[in-house]
Formats: structure tokens, C-alpha cells, sequence
């Protein structure tokens, strides 16, 4: 069963390295349970799994070793996907893992543990929520858990479970519909334009992940009506959600799509991923990023001599994003001490672009106007909405 994946080892190294302050974490009173799945319930129910991790029998029955296997990965990945470096098993809980059984009973237990995703919290693993009204917070994890129930969704129509069909059916129809109502309150809210801003990244992310969850479906899920509902909702398919998703990717393609990379120059920092203060919040603000960097007692002097030449290189190798120069704005205007000493020590290199009349001409534009810019991009789709 294991060959070509991952090993369960390999993955709790993976996330213990990317979010090390993650494993002395308390995740409430130890279990008796010896199956991961049966741990994954409550808010912290993702940590309890991967800190009884180790228990993992690969001996066992081989659906009880689907069940683990699958428990581990999704934890895995609500632990690291906003980190520096998320673990990369996406496509297992999307698709592969759901293909290996057509056992209902299975079948309904992973389905089980992906509805209880919705309630793992975000608090000390992300930075990248948001909430509007009584709408709840909108992440980029609701994508994560859109793309696992389409796997979910399309398997259990492949195999004609039209029962376990419709719970996550259900469950992914409920998802999109609070995503839009939050994202319309803040698109017609004057005041929330930054808001509205950060919420079309996540949700055009979000139904990108469902996006990828679908292309995993085959036979009687490719026709059924669920597919004309849920595919392509940022693209062609603007009928569903009255046209909200659409709404969302026309600012992301407008405003945010240089900034929707994955901050690959900052992943090999390891200064960055000590403390879950300094995770990386959705850009291109982050002018309040920079700030904390430019002051954070977890970070060493070298440590900042790696981010800023990290920030000031990945101004130059990603084309157009902003985000990165607004880190070192906020970074010198808050602490500007600790900006002049990473600067005196980066490398002859990073020295030089920093004194590119261009970059310094960007650096310098004041945070209310870049934000004001952004704003009226947010009010121009309002107009038109």
C-alpha cells in the first residue's frame, strides 16, 4: 500500500520542520484510542493526531491503514499549508487516498473526519483569516477542506453512494455559500475594501482547490449536476453563487495575482519558522509583517540579514507582486535600527538593488497611498456588482 507515497515518518519530519513550535503544543488529555482517525475530533483534534502519530501500524488491516494513512495527511496539511513550507500531500487527500477503497463504511469514516476538518482552529497555524459579520473566519484551509469533499464526492458517486454523495454535496454547497455572503458584505461594506481585498484571494484559491478536487472524478461523477454547480466557479462559470466567485477572481486577477505565489525566496529561512508570530499573512499588505520581523525576539541578527535579502531578491525574481516591497517598507519605518544593520551586512548583491533607483522609488510609496490604490480597484467591481 505504501509504495510511491510517502512515508508516514517522513511526513511528521516535514511538518515538525516547518512548524517546530507545533510539537510541544498542547493538545489536550492523551487518548486510549490506538487509530489516528478516532483522534481527530474538536478544534485540536489535527494536533492530537500527528502527536500519536508514531502509533501508525503498518501492519494492520489494510482499510484501518487507509483510514490512519489519510488522517495523517489531512492533519499534515491543515498544520503546514500556511507555513513557509506546506507539506505535499495535497493531492493524496484530494484524490488518490479516496480511490482505494469503495468501502462505504471506509468511505464514510474518512468522509466523517474531513467534516470535522471544519472545526480544527486556525489559532498559532494561521494568519490568513478572515471573518466578516457572524460569517466565521475564510481561509485558505476552507479550500483545503472544498478539495478533499470534492475527492470525497466525486468517489462516492463513482461508486454509487448516493447517500454519502449528497452529505458532502451538502457540505460543499453550505461552504461556497458562506463564502459568498461573507465576501458580498464586505465587497458592498464601505471601510472593508482591504478586507474584500484578502477575501477574493482566498476564495478564488478556494475554488481552485475544489477545482483540483474535481479533476480527480471519473465515470457517473463527471456527469452528474454537482459538477456544473462547483467547476470553474473563478473562470466561465459565473451562474452559480450569483456570480460571487467571478466577482472575487476579476480583483484577484486585477490586484492580487503577482502575489498569489508561494514565497519560495523565503521558505529556506529557518529564523522565520521558530514562531508562529512570524507565519506570513495574505499580501500584499504587509507593511504590519515587516514590522514584527524588524522587531521579533525569536529572529537573530543573521536571521534578518536572510530575510531582508530574501524579500529584497524576491522583488526582482517575482515580476509585479508588491507584497514583498511593503514588508520592507513596514520593516524600515518601524525599526528602521535593525533595517540599517540587515542592510549594512547583506550581500554585496542585495546592496546593489537596493540602490536601483526603481526599487528604491517603490519602496518609498507611502502605505496609504499603495492601499489607497488598492482600494479602488475593490470599489471599481462594487460599482459594477
Amino acid at each position: 500500500m505504501w509504495q510511491g507515497w510517502i512515508k508516514p515518518a517522513v511526513i511528521l519530519e516535514q511538518v515538525w520542520n516547518t512548524a517546530p513550535f507545533l510539537r510541544d503544543r498542547d493538545a489536550g488529555p492523551a487518548s486510549n484510542s490506538a487509530r489516528l482517525i478516532d483522534l481527530g475530533t474538536g478544534p485540536l483534534g489535527f494536533l492530537r493526531i500527528l502527536q500519536n502519530a508514531g502509533q501508525i501500524d503498518l501492519a494492520g488491516k489494510r482499510s484501518e491503514q487507509l483510514e490512519d494513512y489519510f488522517a495523517l495527511c489531512l492533519s499534515a496539511h491543515h498544520a503546514t499549508v500556511a507555513t513557509f513550507v506546506p507539506t505535499d500531500v495535497d493531492t493524496k487527500i484530494r484524490g488518490l487516498l479516496w480511490r482505494e477503497t469503495r468501502d462505504p463504511a471506509v468511505l464514510s469514516r474518512l468522509l466523517d473526519l474531513t467534516l470535522e476538518m471544519g472545526r480544527w482552529t486556525l489559532k498559532g497555524i494561521s494568519t490568513r483569516a478572515d471573518e466578516v459579520a457572524n460569517s466565521g473566519p475564510v481561509s485558505g484551509h476552507d479550500g483545503e477542506r472544498l478539495g478533499t469533499l470534492a475527492g470525497a464526492l466525486g468517489r462516492c458517486l463513482s461508486v454509487g453512494d448516493g447517500a454519502l454523495a449528497m452529505k458532502a454535496e451538502e457540505a460543499i454547497d453550505e461552504e461556497l455559500s458562506r463564502e459568498a455572503v461573507a465576501f458580498r458584505i464586505a465587497l458592498h461594506e464601505p471601510g472593508q475594501e482591504l478586507v474584500a481585498l484578502r477575501l477574493a484571494m482566498s476564495l478564488t484559491h478556494n475554488v481552485g482547490d475544489l477545482d483540483q478536487g474535481i479533476s480527480f472524478w471519473d465515470g457517473k461523477a463527471m456527469a452528474h449536476p454537482s459538477k456544473e454547480r462547483f467547476h470553474r466557479l473563478a473562470h466561465e462559470n459565473q451562474r452559480p453563487f450569483q456570480g460571487t466567485f467571478a466577482a472575487a477572481a476579476s480583483i484577484y486577477k486585477s490586484a492580487l495575482a503577482a502575489e498569489g505565489h508561494r514565497h519560495y525566496p523565503l521558505r529556506p529561512i529557518r529564523g522565520l519558522r521558530q514562531s508562529a508570530d512570524l507565519l506570513l499573512p495574505l499580501g500584499p499588505c504587509l507593511d504590519d509583517w515587516g514590522a514584527l520581523v524588524g522587531r521579533h525576539p525569536a529572529l537573530s541578527p543573521s536571521d534578518r540579514v536572510e530575510v531582508l535579502a530574501a524579500l529584497v531578491t524576491g522583488c526582482k525574481k517575482v515580476p509585479n507582486q508588491q507584497g514583498y516591497f511593503r514588508a520592507l517598507a513596514g520593516w524600515r519605518e518601524a525599526a528602521s535600527r535593525t533595517f540599517e544593520v540587515a542592510a549594512h551586512d547583506a550581500p554585496n548583491a542585495v546592496q546593489k538593488l537596493m540602490r536601483e533607483a526603481s526599487f528604491r522609488q517603490t519602496m518609498a510609496v507611502p502605505r496609504v497611498s499603495f492601499e489607497s490604490m488598492l482600494r479602488k480597484k475593490v470599489v471599481a467591481v462594487r460599482q459594477a456588482n
